[in-house]
């Protein structure tokens, strides 16, 4: 059985983390989202919150599964049993991010694979800060998140 580990912060998530896990949970056995508690940055949501958040997206999906983690994600990756640590790609800079990541967690645990998936072209420009920047200056988000998330969001705005 293969299992890919999908870690982020999520504050929120948006459409483009939806995307990704929905495709991922096509391709693996189990795809396990992990959110980090403690990211350092300035957050909309708590952890309960995010896991929630992210777990009412993916309701329908048998396979998925949402956990909240501390640690380096390459360990936690060992931890849960997965072979493949799971990215998701936007234009521009997050290649280079990425593939500096990716080496750095290669170089940590060489028998996890770093695997990036392109984020579809719809979701391209969506980043969790832009969503709550914009959000907060009175924008219209409802096509960046699931209206769940676009919900709670204006109901911390």
């Amino acid at each position: 059985m293969t299992k890919a580990f999908y870690p982020g912060s999520f504050d929120p998530v948006h459409n483009g983390h939806v995307d990704v896990a929905t495709r991922a949970s096509k391709l693996f056995d189990e795809v396990i989202v992990g959110i980090y508690e403690a990211p350092p940055k300035n957050l909309m949501f708590d952890i309960d919150e995010r896991l929630k958040l992210f777990e009412d997206s993916l309701k329908d999906i048998n396979n998925v599964k949402i956990i909240p983690f501390t640690g380096l994600a390459p360990n936690i990756a060992r931890e849960v049993g997965a072979k493949v640590i799971l990215r998701g790609l936007r234009a521009g800079f997050d290649f280079e991010q990425e593939f500096e990541m990716a080496l750095m967690w290669r170089n940590l645990t060489p028998d996890i694979d770093v695997i990036c998936m392109m984020s579809a072209l719809e979701h391209q420009f969506i980043y969790s800060s832009r969503i709550k920047e914009v959000a907060r200056l009175g924008a219209d988000i409802q096509n960046l998140a699931p209206k769940h998330v676009v919900d709670a969001i204006q109901d911390k705005i």
